[in-house]
């Protein structure tokens, strides 16, 4: 299909799409109607490790978004680090061998869905991924037609960064930092301490974060030197 056809189809869709819903959230539904998709997801990102959710059209892609956060892997994440389009289908087929706990957990949330993340370019450089589920194995369009929307969507978002809530990321650093100096640990491996704990308590990634710089949560060793998490007492 051609751009200009794509582009008829993407600017149809957005006229149809919430009035009274922000542009990344409207540009979603868009997408998830040009290509088919049951549920949609916009991140924009610097790296694997550090990508924002702007956008999702419902809960299923909203709670998929959230579990790759908080393990660190899963098709976006894969898109993100190798610069390509990520397929994993419902058994677990094609690229879900590259995050095996995402693919062994997700069923619940996403059932029978496959899932594409296809990465978002903008001035050559990768900065998000367009995450899509569907019914079926494919899109409703070619893989380029989807590519080709991707970095459409890509450059609209970078060109309104500004206006993007970076406030969860910036806690997410800042309990990073705090876990880093409470374990004497790398940056990377602070994040898989607070990761690790989301997963286990079966919350996000943010929430764990808001109560380790609210001073509710904090990480030490115990006698065996393995990391113990600490509450503090409720006032």
């Amino acid at each position: 299909m051609g751009a200009s056809e794509l582009l008829g189809l993407l600017a149809r869709a957005l006229a149809e799409a919430d009035g009274d819903l922000p542009p990344p959230a409207r540009m979603c539904q868009a997408c998830a109607t040009v290509l088919g998709a049951e549920s949609a997801a916009l991140t924009v990102a610097a790296t694997a490790d550090d990508r924002l959710t702007v956008a999702t059209s419902d809960g299923v892609a909203a709670r998929v978004e959230d579990l790759e956060e908080t393990l660190g892997e899963g098709p976006a994440q894969l898109a993100l680090a190798e610069d390509r389009v990520v397929v994993r289908e419902a058994d677990g087929s094609r690229d879900g061998g590259a995050f095996p706990v995402f693919s062994r957990v997700v069923g619940p949330i996403s059932g029978a869905a496959t899932h594409h993340a296809v990465p978002m370019h903008a001035g050559g450089q990768v900065v998000g991924v367009l995450s899509l589920l569907t019914a079926s194995t494919t899109l409703a369009r070619e893989p380029d037609d989807a590519q080709f929307l991707a970095d459409v969507v890509g450059l609209s978002l970078l060109a309104d960064l500004e206006s993007l809530d970076w406030s969860t990321r910036a806690e997410v650093h800042q309990a990073t930092g705090m876990v880093t100096v409470q374990l004497r640990v790398a940056p990377r491996d602070a994040l898989a301490v607070l990761r690790a704990h989301a997963f286990a308590r079966s919350t996000s990634l943010e929430d764990v974060a808001e109560e380790v710089v609210g001073r509710r949560l904090s990480f030490t060793y115990n006698a065996g030197n393995a990391v113990r998490s600490e509450r503090a007492e409720e006032p």
